[in-house]
Order: C-alpha cells, then structure tokens, then sequence
C-alpha cells in the first residue's frame, strides 16, 4: 500500500520510508525530570516517535519543558501529545509538539459539536506544521457509530473515514491513522478494510499499527507480533508501536525485529516447512529464545489468522543465553509456543486471556506489579478474559472484551468490572486483588 507522506518534525511517516518504530512514556509528564529521562532511554533504544499523556493543560506546559530540555541534549526526536476528550488540550498540545494523537469523536457526544472542535484543531495544526493521528481503538468509538456499526472492525473503518473525508474538507493532510484493539482478529480485520476503503476513495493516508492492551511477557510480544506482522506482510503500515505492560524502552527492540524483517533486512530462522492436512510443522535453527519466539509469530499468525492453517508443530533448536542448544523437536517448550501462538491468534484458548494497557502518565498505580498477581492468582481460569487497566479515562471502554475488569480510579482506589459493569467502586487497591477473585469464584 502506497501512502503519502507525513512530515512530523524531523521523521517522515508513510511514502515508501522506512517503518518508524515508536513507544510511549509511562511517566507522569508533569514529573520532567522522570519524562526527560525516560525519553532519552527510549532514544538511545531507537524510539523514532516519544508519545506523552497530556491530561490537563498544566500537563501541556510540562510537555513543553521536556521538549525544552532535550532540545538541549542534542535529542530532536519528535513528541507526540496523546489527548483524550479535551479539544483546548489538543489545540494547546498543537502550539508545542510536532504531533497530537486523538479520538475526535470523544471531543463531544454531540457528532455536529465533536466536528467544530475537531475543524478548530485542525486549524491551529496546518498554523503550526503538527501532524495528527486520529487513533479510533476498539471499545471507544462512541454511541453514535456503534449504534450504527455495533463495536465492530467495520465501525473503526466508518469513523476513520468520516474524521479522514473532514480533513480532506479542510485541505489537511498530514494525517496518520490508527484503528486499534487487543483482539487480534478485530485489529486486523479494521485495518484491512480502512485500507479499502482508502483506496476506493483515492486516499492513501500512512497507518499507525499496533495490538493495544497486548499484556506482557512472551504472551505481549507472540500476539502484537501475530497481529501486526499479518498487515505488514500485506504492505499495510508506516509506524508501528508493541504496546507492552513493561519498562517502555523493552518494546523497540519487537518493534525493530518487526521493521527490519519486513523493510527486507531481516529473514526467518525457518529452514523448512510441511503443511498436510491443516497443520504445519516448520524446523527452525534460531540464534536465540526471542528470535525464535519472532519468527514463528510472523511466520504463522497470518495463516492461523486467516485460517489457512489449524495447527502448528515446532521441531529443530534455538541457542540459549549459555550458547547451549535447546531442541525443540517434541519438547515441552515447542507445546508452549504452540500453545501461545494459537491464544494470539484466537484459535484455541489454553489459558486466561488478558488485556491490559501498558500504562502511561495516567496511570496512579503500579501495573507490572499488579497485572502480574492478577495473572499468578487467575491462571487457572482457562478462557476467560480478564483486563487490567491504568485509568478510568479509557480503560472501561478499551477492555471491550472482557468478562472481567480491574481499573485504576487514583488516589489508591480501585473499580471492578463484570463486563461493561462496574459492580464494584472506590475499592482499596490493597483489597483489589481479593475482591475480584471472590466476584469470580461466586460466579
């Protein structure tokens, strides 16, 4: 897919330039000191993009100091300014960074309303030379879309659309657009059809790709690389975030695997390949764990995605740390990479399926650590879909697929959902943990 180009600041999104590999702060952007560091870690890793939560505009201010100061270390790479609900936050954010990300359809419930303000930002944008990413996730499109789609891939296409056909309105086209979800079918189901419909209507804006809420650990990185490997071997993406409950600075390196391999400097570590009666058995000599893990991410989520394939088989080695060789062939290992794969790509569940965000300035309380016993005390709990969520700000409506959910109030507080409904406010985040566990064992 042939896009246009996208200025952001020094970095060139879309028009046959390399995959821009992107991450964002968890830090507090009021807290400069902390934001400054991490974004120089994130740097130093290969983030081409640094994303900031902008909650209030005193946050804007905060923003701008951090730019500030690494400007002054010889850091130009460009900010983006992530914006939720508030069109004064967006607008301000628009005089300060070289990117603002928004949901416009959350600018006001009021579709004729949310379109002012939208064609507001729009303005001060092409005033200023900031681009925008129009970033539509599964779970928060709004009533008025899903009222007409449901919560569906072809309601994230719909409202890409309509939010694209106002910027071309208003002459602006320094757009990227991303359409979002934790479910791997739904994610790039969305995509393909924007994809289409871009064509049909002869726009060719650059896509942001990413797995939101993938999780952690092998799970997190097997699933955003089965996802967002099936679109890029389609020639569908320009930038690409992995979105990891983790240190941010541990999503590049996915994100350079997946930008190497398919900007053709990478190839697999298969050395061949047997497909008979709906399963694949593939050898593998893998140089490491994580480049065998990639791979076989890559090389099969597409087809279990697309249901060429039932099954896979693992058989061969990879080297361990030690340098020693590990044999995959009937190994107990091999079953666990199958196993995960397969959760990935939502053909067969083995265990509890998670979602949660990686966290970022919003987030009032420690996630790794509590995604980790939230995953340690329900594993036993094979199919069900559980989500750990940062903040209220999105997380109710971002874990659309859950039959449980956990999410951060602030202030140590705690909200429990069954499904789309809090059961349960204002939970210590002490007793958090108890308390959905004795709402899922009483159900």
């Amino acid at each position: 897919m042939q896009t246009r180009e996208v200025k952001v600041g020094n970095v060139i999104i879309g028009g046959g330039h390399p995959i821009v590999v992107q991450s964002m702060c968890n830090t507090r952007t009021s807290d400069i000191d902390a934001s400054v560091a991490q974004c120089k870690r994130l740097y130093e890793a290969g983030a081409g993009l640094i994303r900031l939560t902008v909650p209030t505009l005193d946050d804007v201010q905060a923003l701008a100091a951090v730019r500030e100061r690494l400007r002054e270390c010889g850091i130009d790479t460009p900010l983006v300014a992530d914006v939720h609900f508030s069109s004064e936050i967006a607008i301000a954010a628009a005089e300060t960074v070289e990117k603002v990300r928004i949901n416009p359809g959350n600018f006001h419930k009021d579709f004729d309303r949310a379109k002012e303000q939208f064609a507001r930002l729009v303005k001060v944008c092409k005033e200023h030379g900031t681009a925008i990413r129009i970033g539509l996730n599964h779970g928060s499109l709004g009533d008025r879309i899903t009222t007409l789609y449901g919560n569906t891939s072809l309601a994230m296409k719909e409202a890409a659309m309509e939010w694209l056909g106002l910027c071309e309105e208003n002459d602006f086209h320094d757009v990227v657009v991303s359409l979002k979800a934790s479910n791997t079918i739904v994610m790039v189901e969305a995509y393909r059809l924007l994809a289409r419909a871009m064509e049909e209507r002869g726009m060719a804006y650059p896509l942001h790709l990413g797995v939101t809420e993938a999780g952690n650990g092998d799970s997190g990185r097997i699933k955003s690389a089965a996802g967002i490997s099936a679109l890029l071997s389609e020639g569908i993406g320009d930038t690409i975030r992995v979105s990891l409950t983790e240190d941010p600075v541990n999503e590049i390196p996915v994100a350079q695997y997946l930008a190497d391999r398919y900007g053709h400097r990478l190839h697999s570590s298969m050395v061949s390949l047997n497909i008979e009666g709906g399963k694949a058995t593939a050898v593998y000599e893998a140089p490491s764990r994580e480049r065998f893990m990639l791979d076989m991410a890559c090389d099969f989520g597409k087809m279990l995605l697309d249901r060429k394939i039932d099954d896979v088989e693992f058989r061969g080695s990879y080297r361990a740390a030690d340098g020693s060789e590990i044999r995959l062939d009937g190994s107990e290992e091999a079953a666990y990479f199958s196993d995960e794969l397969l959760q990935a790509a939502r053909r067969r569940f083995y265990k509890p399926e998670y979602v949660a965000c990686p966290g970022c300035g919003r987030t009032m309380y420690n996630l790794e650590e509590t995604f980790n016993e939230v995953k340690r005390r329900t594993s036993h709990l094979k199919g069900m879909v559980i989500a750990v969520m940062g903040c209220i700000v999105n997380g109710p409506g971002e874990m659309a697929d859950a039959d449980w959910g956990y999410v951060g109030e602030g202030g140590h507080k705690v909200t429990i959902y069954r499904k789309k409904t809090p059961v349960l406010k204002h939970i210590p985040e002490n007793e958090a943990i108890d308390r959905l566990l004795e709402l899922i064992e009483g159900n």
